[in-house]
């Protein structure tokens, strides 16, 4: 004869006849869901398990693109190549390119760039060694030094901080191209 079984909230299996035996893992009857906890005074936890954003809630909103496009060169790191396309260059190590399509460098005190850079804004803690065009300002800090060929449009030099080479001052930005002194003219 063919019975079912069932079991009862209590862990025993029952058969249709009635007869009842133990079962092997008990059944344990639904848990309820725990409440919010009061860690605070008017701040709460949800219960475990339970989702900590509320439906409603929107995506964090992206960083800014300038955040994203940053170029970390970290101490005791090197780099050569080709950087082109992002909006901030700090160098810790050592970085030995040509720097294109870059808003900002920031070279730190340990910090070594050799090589060629057009940029916005500069601020020099560290070496800078090749060719540097610096659109609108260049910082040289008091630990920072620059043997290069430079060209700037403003420029400021803390005392301590060194600028050699061949240097060059730009017009300002949306200066008119008539206003650049002649060369090689009487």
């Amino acid at each position: 004869m063919a019975t079912s079984d069932n079991l009862d909230l209590a862990g025993k299996s029952t058969n249709q006849a009635g007869t009842g035996f133990a079962s092997r893992a008990p059944v344990l009857p639904p848990q309820p869901q725990r409440p919010a906890e009061t860690i605070r005074p008017g701040i709460q936890m949800p219960p475990s398990g339970a989702s900590t954003a509320p439906a409603s809630m929107t995506p964090t909103p992206r960083r800014s693109e300038t955040e994203l496009r940053t170029l970390i060169v970290g101490r005791e790191i090197a780099l050569s190549g080709e950087i082109s396309s992002c909006d901030r260059l700090v160098v810790e190590g050592s970085v030995q390119a040509n720097l294109t399509d870059c808003r900002f460098i920031d070279i730190a005190e340990s910090g070594l760039f050799k090589g060629s850079a057009a940029i916005d804004e500069a601020e020099i803690r560290g070496r800078f060694e090749g060719t540097l065009t610096v659109r609108k300002r260049l910082i040289v800090r008091a630990t920072g030094k620059i043997v290069a060929k430079v060209s700037y449009v403003q420029v400021e030099v803390e005392a301590g901080g060194q600028l050699s080479g061949e240097i060059q001052v730009l017009p300002p930005e949306g200066a008119a191209a008539g206003a650049l002194p002649a060369r090689g003219r009487s």
